[in-house]
């Protein structure tokens, strides 16, 4: 069987792919990861909260998101859907705009029914190598992506027990 967690970093194109198996059914996986009353419990790395001011799940559809740094740096974001086949399938595209982050990724996030549990593979592909290795030293993103999926299953975890 494929490693329950993993991470890699794909050269072609400029990726950072995150794995994990999840102790959760797939649709309760979808809504904690559409929800933002959920999001906020678990989105982003350690010491990390989020705070949504808007949330439109459709093709277009804009998440916008505060994430509040341990240090007590405020982290503006833009996300924007443009592709979402319930409960399998979310593509969105980050960053945009002169009032969010200086990042801009592209994601997609499959959530593969394992009859029980769900896995969750996020794909995020950079414009360059070059971007998306800024975007691991200047912000962590690989550890990030990391601890926002151990976080995502503690916060399961809770709903499940």
């Amino acid at each position: 069987m494929a490693e329950r967690n993993s991470f890699e970093l794909a050269d072609n194109p400029p990726a950072m792919i995150g794995t994990r198996v999840l102790d959760a059914p797939r649709e309760l996986v979808w809504s904690v990861w559409t929800d933002p009353k959920h999001l906020a419990q678990w989105w982003g790395p350690d010491g990390f909260s989020t705070t949504t001011s808007a949330f439109d799940l459709r093709p277009g559809g804009v998440w916008r998101f505060v994430m509040h740094g341990p240090d007590g740096r405020d982290y503006q974001n833009r996300v924007t859907f443009d592709e979402i086949v319930r409960p399998e399938r979310l593509v969105y595209h980050h960053g945009g705009g002169s009032d969010v982050e200086p990042v801009q990724f592209r994601s997609t996030v499959t959530f593969e029914d394992l009859g029980g549990k769900t896995r969750i593979t996020l794909r995020g592909v950079f414009p360059s190598l070059a971007e998306r290795d800024r975007v691991i030293k200047e912000y962590g993103a690989d550890k990030g992506l990391v601890q926002t999926l151990a976080r995502l299953s503690e916060h399961l975890a809770t709903l499940t027990a």
